[in-house]
């Protein structure tokens, strides 16, 4: 089957070189699509030199900092528009490691979404301070119990998406970005029935780079539950 990775990036210098060299070296057939928000450290300029380099990369370039979720609809739609069948989507700091995304392309022979879960059985977070971690456990837990969402990790990014889940989704109705994004995607799957598996993965805190986490994010993503258990527009 013909697959994707989506990989946003911002100011990501340091680390996106590494990373797709790091996926070359797993032989298989994946494509990676770059979405670059003008990134003012030259991240875009070295997304391109790769596509140069590469012919499984290719490169959108957007004109400012547009934000993680509006990156990901646009790296949907040309995953559909191309035709292919699981488009994966993924961090560029190493935060989620190239080698899962094996584990997360033989689950998706069977699931619609699959999910690198940190809080399922086997599941591991390194290098977090103890505040990041009861922040993010925490507002997994709160999405359960608002939504009734049956998925542990609903805030996490690294996912692989089946072409037919993207297809029944009204993509440009999604209304989220950052974490919320996530939470909103997995919930639209789940209220439509498709099949979603969690699987395994360690996360690692990013080594080089800035975090683009901020208290806007979290906010839309508390108000957001809401939002999708009200049915509100």
């Amino acid at each position: 089957m013909k697959s994707i990775i989506i990989i946003p990036t911002y100011n990501e210098k340091e680390n996106i070189e590494k990373l797709i060299e790091e996926i070359r070296k797993l032989n298989r057939d994946f494509r990676i699509l770059i979405i670059d928000d003008n990134s003012p450290d030259g991240t875009g300029r070295i997304a391109d030199e790769l596509a140069g380099k590469y012919s499984e990369v290719s490169v959108l370039h957007r004109s400012a900092k547009l934000g993680l979720g509006t990156a990901y609809i646009i790296g949907f739609k040309y995953a559909l528009e191309n035709n292919y069948d699981l488009v994966f989507t993924m961090d560029a700091d190493f935060s989620h490691q190239p080698k899962y995304l094996i584990d997360l392309l033989e689950k998706a022979k069977e699931y619609d979404l699959v999910i690198g879960s940190r809080y399922v059985k086997d599941g591991q977070i390194q290098n977090w301070p103890l505040h990041r971690l009861i922040l993010s456990r925490g507002a997994n837990i709160y999405v359960r119990m608002v939504t009734r969402l049956p998925i542990f990790d609903s805030t996490g990014g690294f996912n692989c998406y089946r072409k037919e889940v993207l297809e029944k989704i009204d993509l440009d109705t999604i209304i989220s970005d950052g974490y919320a994004f996530q939470i909103e995607m997995k919930y639209r799957l789940w209220e439509k029935g498709f099949s979603i598996k969690e699987v395994p993965i360690t996360f690692i805190e990013r080594a080089r780079g800035t975090s683009k986490i901020s208290k806007r994010i979290i906010l839309q993503a508390f108000f957001l539950v809401w939002k999708l258990r009200l049915r509100i527009n």
